[in-house]
């Protein structure tokens, strides 16, 4: 057991007595977080900052996977929630602040005409894929991105245990930026897609005319075109990734940021689209949980009323620049890259001739952790980061960069590594 970590190992080992990983969310597991070396449960979080269970302090970059887009314990946010709490969670009729969200939504989000609220993005893009093969008569689905753990789309993963063959038939990957791959499958299924499900925007930003190009391809097949924005929505634009490059779709999928981190998801659209919404069956007796209601309209006023997304572009821009100079100070272009948009953006890490990919990850990820930061590989920029966050985490980053230059160069990277490597678990970016 490391003295680093002691708590949260000691956690971890009780958690996983009665919890498969020792964590709901894969992502928090140790499949994303080597043994030994890592935090595993956090006690509180403050702004830009995350306190784990024994005690230590760290820059938070992951944001709780994206969703925590204004800061942990956002002022706003949190006496909007404690307003809401002395007047109920949840009731037996429906609650006025559904509508007031909703037309927040509508006047946000280009796409959304009407509105419909889930919990996590998979409820949000498997209402979205139900409403597409209700209004079209039709079965399949083509997916390009992350969405979500359910049957329709997981089955077309490597994680596909568990869903019926039958059910993986009906979905089909084509690669970002590949408007040829779109084409073949297109062709492959004519007159048999439902929907093009796709995130707008992830590891990389569209090719010109390629999100147009997907949007012209679906209204010719007569597919409805789902722009999943789970995560681009209010980050890389108060209207998401739509917004920012002009395209619409006819459906959209939200979550993560729509609430600050409470848990909301949301499917928006067309109205002649999500009208179907009252044949098909997407109903949960969460649906219209207040608290995170409460939370989403705070958050998207903020939104509104502050720039938000401009303050987290700012720095996020700042912060990759800041990367990139230091890469090529310790000679790294070989192994390491920058990629995505400043409010997201990816560092990337290449297979070496004699050390794995997964093998520079994890030393990357025991030193930046053991120096406070917290990172899975991106920077999920949040309103709460400052200049100085940016600053500290250029400092670690010129340390750790330096030690992983000299470790590469001398094949010295497993011996460096106080802990196991990281395997691959499934890759969908």
């Amino acid at each position: 057991m490391s003295e680093r970590y002691a708590a949260s190992e000691a956690m971890l080992d009780r958690a996983r007595r009665t919890i498969p990983l020792g964590a709901q969310t894969f992502s928090k597991s140790i499949t994303q977080y080597p043994l030994g070396v890592s935090p595993y449960f956090a006690a509180r979080g403050q702004g830009s900052k995350l306190w784990d269970v024994d005690g230590n302090e760290y820059i938070d970059f992951i944001n709780s996977l994206a969703s925590v887009t204004l800061g942990y314990n956002d002022p706003d946010v949190t006496a909007a929630v404690k307003a809401q709490v002395g007047d109920g969670t949840i009731f037996s009729l429906s609650s006025p602040l559904e509508a007031e969200v909703a037309e927040r939504l509508v006047a946000i989000v280009p796409s959304a005409e009407m509105v419909r609220f889930g919990k996590n993005g998979s409820d949000a893009t498997a209402g979205a894929v139900r409403v597409a093969r209700a209004y079209t008569g039709r079965d399949h689905v083509l997916v390009s991105g992350y969405h979500g753990w359910q049957d329709w789309y997981i089955g077309a993963t490597a994680r596909n245990r568990g869903v019926p063959e039958s059910t993986r038939a009906l979905t089909h990957s084509f690669p970002y930026n590949d408007l040829a791959a779109l084409d073949r499958l297109l062709d492959e299924h004519a007159g048999q897609v439902a929907a093009i499900v796709m995130e707008p925007m992830n590891v990389a930003f569209p090719a010109e005319g390629y999100l147009e190009g997907v949007r012209e391809r679906a209204t010719r097949h007569g597919a409805v075109l789902v722009f999943d924005e789970t995560i681009t929505g209010f980050r890389v634009a108060n209207g998401g990734a739509q917004e920012l490059f002009g395209v619409t779709p006819d459906l959209t999928t939200l979550g993560k940021g729509i609430a600050n981190g409470y848990p909301l998801s949301a499917v928006c659209g067309r109205r002649d689209l999500m009208m179907e919404m009252e044949e098909i069956f997407f109903s949960f007796t969460m649906g219209g949980e207040t608290l995170s209601l409460a939370a989403a309209r705070a958050t998207l006023d903020k939104v509104v009323r502050e720039p938000v997304t401009r303050h987290m572009a700012t720095l996020g821009t700042a912060l990759r620049d800041g990367t990139a100079a230091l890469v090529e100070r310790h000679r790294l272009g070989e192994v390491l890259s920058l990629s995505g948009h400043p409010s997201w953006t990816f560092l990337l890490i290449k297979d070496q001739p004699d050390t794995s990919a997964f093998e520079i990850k994890t030393l990357w990820l025991q030193e930046i952790f053991a120096r406070g930061l917290l990172s899975l590989g991106s920077h999920n920029m949040s309103y709460a980061h400052s200049q100085a966050d940016v600053d500290r985490v250029l400092t670690i980053y010129d340390e750790v960069f330096a030690l992983l230059s000299a470790a590469i160069g001398q094949q010295r990277v497993r011996a460096e590594l106080r802990c196991e490597p990281l395997v691959p678990l499934f890759k969908v970016r």
